[in-house]
């Protein structure tokens, strides 16, 4: 087991897959590198890579991990097909080389008015505690990990105690084309719906009446990516949701607009990306960029980081079990 403490920025693996053989990568990704997307759910990290040459990034031991299963599902893609289920198993047999994040250190304690909220999982608290302590911080991984809703307890928490005078709640507005494109209203009225998630969590921390009010005074504001373009934001709580749809030259025009006093965090799923095809995820290209800037924190996320109810992981469960037995074609 290893034994280093997880680092605030991403370690890297780098490596390539020999012999090269064109047809058994296509084998090992899979049909629009859904095993490759499967890696990343299951041991929370990017995985990125040209032809036979692969990059991942992580939480170390984690992308070790993932560059084992790789070369191992590279070794079986010479003679046989590879299978959801194969790199699931692979996954699974990987699974007791993980290591206890933070164990030994104590909770991180978010005090609201409606109540404390702390993390539920090593890598909860991980997160909680590098946004008290870093400046620009990001949250990847799956949805129901708790990276948007925990953003929001330590943005409310730095309002209600005055460290921030207001708080901003961003996402990039891939969806307002065609689709919303004949709804009324402007474009922070045709987004509205898809920042309910944020809204919600503020309702519960804040209360709907506290909430209605700060908004009307601009204290909180709920926008789209797009309209922080030329703005210097001092003294805020900036968070960026669903930041795999933003370009990179959104992400970097976001990250500028930071200002004396401020906070941000940017959290996405990078294997949920709605970008159009050929259009490279400015979340994915910053977890590079970045890797090695002080005052800038990760925190990788697992699937089996995921905190929901119990019924849930045996529906996803029962879905992939159906979902393998009848084919890709469901």
């Amino acid at each position: 087991m290893n034994e280093h403490p997880p680092s605030d920025h991403p370690e890297s693996n780098d490596f390539v897959l020999e012999p090269l053989d064109n047809e058994r990568l296509a084998n090992l990704c899979g049909q629009m590198d859904e095993h490759l997307r499967q890696i990343e759910r299951g041991l929370g990290v990017e995985i990125n890579n040209r032809g036979n040459l692969f990059r991942v990034l992580g939480d170390s031991p984690s992308v070790q991990t993932a560059g084992d299963v790789i070369r191992r599902l590279y070794d079986d893609a010479d003679e046989a097909r590879v299978t959801p289920a194969r790199v699931h198993l692979l996954l699974q047999e990987a699974g007791h080389q993980e290591y206890p994040l933070l164990e030994e250190q104590e909770e991180v304690l978010i005090r609201t008015r409606r109540g404390t909220i702390k993390g539920r999982s090593p890598r909860q608290i991980r997160y909680l505690r590098n946004i008290l302590t870093h400046d620009i911080n990001f949250g990847i991984g799956p949805a129901g990990t708790g990276k948007t809703y925990l953003a929001v307890a330590c943005a409310v928490e730095a309002l209600e105690k005055e460290r921030v005078r207001r708080l901003l709640l961003v996402r990039p507005a891939v969806e307002a084309g065609e689709r919303l494109g004949f709804l009324p209203g402007d474009l922070a009225q045709k987004i509205d719906p898809y920042l309910r998630p944020l809204y919600d969590a503020l309702y519960e921390m804040l209360g709907f009446e506290r909430v209605a009010k700060l908004i009307e005074r601009h204290v909180i504001e709920v926008a789209p990516l797009a309209y922080m373009r030329g703005r210097t934001l001092n003294e805020s709580f900036i968070i960026l949701d669903e930041a795999q749809n933003t370009t990179i030259e959104q992400m970097k025009m976001f990250l500028t607009r930071l200002g004396y006093g401020s906070i941000a965090v940017v959290t996405g799923d990078v294997t949920q990306i709605d970008l159009p095809k050929g259009q490279p995820s400015g979340l994915r290209h910053v977890t590079e960029v970045l890797k090695d800037v002080n005052g800038i924190s990760f925190t990788f996320f697992q699937a089996r980081d995921v905190v929901r109810h119990p019924l849930v992981q045996r529906v996803v469960q029962a879905y992939e079990r159906f979902g393998r037995g009848n084919g890709p074609g469901l």
